[in-house]
């Protein structure tokens, strides 16, 4: 697909509109992303960001461990987006990746509300809703719980997202 006839594949703010992606999933690529998700719970185990005891550590501003671990991947991520934009990355079908930047709007407070209530509930349950998954499969079957909220919440936000102000 040459560069003209490309389609654009948006990581979206509600603002853009994202063309839907006609790539379809191999079995192979399942396997890889089946793999990858592997390899990143065995990292999360063995790095003890899944700790209930190393989550505590660092909302009692007690140790570095985790805010090196989030400080890492905002470096990772950033850097990544970055070079994303410069050398305006492609996916392996082809589509352009576009990643719009999006405007602060207002006073923030929708943010710091929304990171406020994220962090409680990430400090009351001792799990961040990434590693839920990984925590389960280590063994610490409790967390089901925690993954059924958090499927119910995220159903429940894109029932009512269009009444919800944004």
């Amino acid at each position: 697909m040459s560069p003209a006839t490309a389609s654009v594949v948006a990581l979206e703010p509600e603002a853009t509109a994202a063309t839907v992606s006609t790539h379809r999933v191999s079995t192979a690529e399942w396997l890889g992303y089946l793999a990858l998700g592997a390899w990143l719970g065995i990292l999360f185990v063995k790095s003890e960001v899944l700790s209930w005891y190393r989550i505590q550590e660092m909302f009692r501003f007690e140790s570095f461990h985790m805010y090196g671990v989030i400080g890492s991947a905002l470096a990772v991520a950033s850097s990544s987006l970055w070079l994303m934009r410069r050398r305006q990355a492609g996916t392996m079908g082809g589509e352009r990746i576009v990643v719009p930047a999006v405007p602060w709007q207002g006073s923030g407070t929708r943010y710091w509300l929304g990171g406020f209530v994220f962090g409680l509930g990430w400090a009351l349950l001792g799990a961040c809703p990434g590693p839920i998954f990984a925590l389960i499969g280590a063994g610490h079957t409790v967390y089901v719980v925690p993954l059924a909220a958090a499927t119910l919440g995220t159903f429940t936000y894109g029932v009512m997202r269009d009444r919800i102000p944004h």
